[in-house]
């Protein structure tokens, strides 16, 4: 199994990771992840992380579709990973309905349909194999018309196959992750529920397909109140991270089995009663989904991680080099 950092979204100048992120390269972590949502960009942190290191792999954990065309993604994208010596592993995904039209003013339907032709664009750009075209409604180039003209990519990318890794949580994006990406980014996962909610949706992947997972990662004696830090992510995420009818945080977790809960718990976040969302959250879930504890309760809840079809662990909390340093141990031990 390799070993991920996902640092998660860059908040302010004391933010700054460079040190995690030197040191998890001195201890072997393979890759390194940054993300965005409605604040910093996931680029630029990168960018500041690759000028710093020499090997480690370069994620974005996801760059959201409608924030840009899917030119200027596969613009910046070949230009990082030019720069940085084929590091970047790309992963993008479509965010929900909230943040896309919200935030973005973009419509948000059928993600499906818009990431297919997004991730088809991004591929013939680093080609380079004739003028770029898309006959597709999302995104159409050229633009009909007499004034646009289909172009080709004007620097040599270094790669002509950056990775691309989908952020999925329904089965059918799962299945086009396993169909036309070379990764997929899940944000829950529950190891020893894995194949029962998506393995009908990953039956087709290829050999080399990357799962890469994040983890929330808690060293600690006082495994109460580890768990609680867990579950104060869920609150957020399950009660306030979507539209009321459709947050697919929310739906995750039903698929997981807590459908009841994951109802009940956004009903009460969204009636600002954030305390009783907090102790709704089963502490079975918060546990399923992360490493917290000792080292040794870590050690063992691992196993089923290593059982799972996981094959990346992108672990989330850790910073300082000790507890990088122990993650490190144990999972590749």
């Amino acid at each position: 199994m390799k070993l991920g950092l996902n640092l998660g979204y860059w908040q302010r100048n004391a933010d700054d990771a460079t040190d995690a992120v030197l040191a998890a390269e001195r201890l072997g972590y393979d890759s390194v992840w940054t993300a965005e949502a409605y604040g910093s960009d996931a680029f630029t942190p990168l960018a500041w992380y690759g000028a710093r290191t020499s090997r480690i792999k370069l994620g974005t954990s996801v760059v959201q579709l409608s924030a840009r065309t899917p030119v200027a993604t596969a613009m910046t994208a070949m230009t990082l990973d030019h720069l940085t010596g084929g590091r970047l592993l790309l992963g993008v995904g479509a965010s929900g309905p909230q943040v896309v039209e919200g935030w973005y003013g973009r419509p948000f339907a059928k993600p499906l349909a818009r990431t297919r032709e997004y991730v088809d664009i991004m591929r013939q750009v680093w080609r380079r194999e004739a003028p770029v075209t898309s006959d597709g409604p999302h995104y159409p180039l050229p633009l009909p018309g007499e004034l646009g003209k289909p172009l080709k990519l004007i620097t040599h990318p270094l790669r002509p196959d950056i990775p691309v890794y989908l952020g999925a949580e329904g089965p059918k994006n799962v299945a086009l992750a396993a169909e036309i990406g070379q990764g997929w980014l899940p944000l829950f996962a529950f190891p020893s529920k894995i194949e029962e909610m998506y393995g009908a949706a990953l039956a087709d992947r290829g050999p080399d397909f990357e799962i890469a997972a994040m983890v929330m990662v808690v060293i600690s004696d006082d495994v109460r109140s580890a768990l609680d830090g867990v579950k104060m992510m869920l609150t957020l995420y399950i009660g306030g991270m979507g539209a009321k009818h459709r947050n697919f945080h929310a739906d995750i977790i039903g698929r997981m089995g807590y459908a009841e809960a994951a109802e009940h718990i956004q009903a009460l976040y969204l009636a600002g009663r954030r305390d009783e969302a907090f102790k709704a959250i089963p502490d079975e879930l918060a546990d399923g989904i992360s490493l917290v504890g000792p080292p040794g309760r870590i050690k063992e809840r691992l196993e089923l991680w290593h059982k799972s079809p996981v094959t990346s662990l992108l672990v989330m909390g850790p910073r300082d080099e000790d507890s990088l340093r122990t993650v490190r141990d144990l999972v590749l031990s």
